[in-house]
């Protein structure tokens, strides 16, 4: 068996922290990866929910889009997206959301909109899609992070397009879920538990020291008092994303 990559790395962890996960609201890309894992290994009774309003997915083929039909396939319901954002996330039932983003703070909050000036930026983005509200009615929130580097673990993000709970706080707002709780990069994973927690380095990859993702991240980064060592990727976790998930590596880079 090959090596695990980055990507393929960063999967399994994500995989591995939604054990016991009742409901997930998932997104294309790595979080589609993990969510698929998870469903087929630590949590068989994962419901997998994606933006498009599909509910219990259960596609036959891996989804390049939001909107590939593919999802519908087996679904246990399709709602129109006024329900799914109105009913279903803002009604407290999806435990943990997935997010990905170009930029992050110690908060946890999420930049997906432009690098530089908003008014002239060095690069526009897709934007949050319903990444806000993903923030705001999800329990939680686990964002996977390709890269870990000071470009994108910031300590002041150049636009906030998803803030968390402390900073809507700070503007009056009172969100129903804690935010941020868990950020998986290639290089470990950093945690907060509740507002006003800042992430905080709590496992490392094999091999890895707490300077270099020190030395990766924008700001003071805090550290565990003893932080854990991620378990490699198994032969069969592997196995599973390289030939039933993403055999045509669509997504594992």
């Amino acid at each position: 068996m090959h090596p695990a990559t980055s990507s393929e790395l960063v999967s399994v962890v994500a995989a591995r922290e939604l054990a016991g996960t009742g409901t997930v609201f998932a997104g294309i890309g790595l979080p589609t990866l993990a969510a698929s894992l998870a469903h087929r290994t630590v949590a068989p009774d994962l419901e997998i929910v994606y933006e498009s309003g599909v509910c219990g997915a259960h596609p036959d083929g891996l989804p390049e889009t939001i909107a590939d039909a593919v999802l519908v396939t087996g679904a246990e319901a399709v709602l129109d997206v006024p329900t799914l954002f109105g009913s279903v996330l803002q009604g407290g039932t999806i435990d943990v959301g997935f997010l990905g983003a170009a930029q992050i703070d110690r908060w946890g909050n999420l930049n997906s909109s432009v690098i530089g000036d908003w008014h002239a930026p060095r690069v526009r983005l897709p934007g949050p899609g319903g990444a806000t509200e993903v923030m705001a009615g999800a329990d939680a929130v686990f964002v996977v992070m390709r890269r870990h580097d000071p470009r994108s673990f910031v300590d002041e993000l150049d636009f906030c397009t998803s803030p968390g709970p402390d900073r809507a706080l700070a503007d009056g707002v009172r969100p129903a879920g804690r935010g941020v709780t868990r950020v998986i990069t290639d290089l470990g994973v950093l945690s907060r538990d509740d507002v006003g927690r800042e992430l905080t380095l709590t496992a490392l990859r094999r091999g890895v020291r707490v300077e270099r993702v020190r030395a990766a991240t924008g700001w003071l980064l805090r550290v565990a008092a003893d932080p854990v060592t991620l378990a490699d990727p198994t032969d069969a976790e592997l196995a599973t994303l390289r030939t039933e998930i993403d055999p045509g590596r669509v997504y594992l880079r």
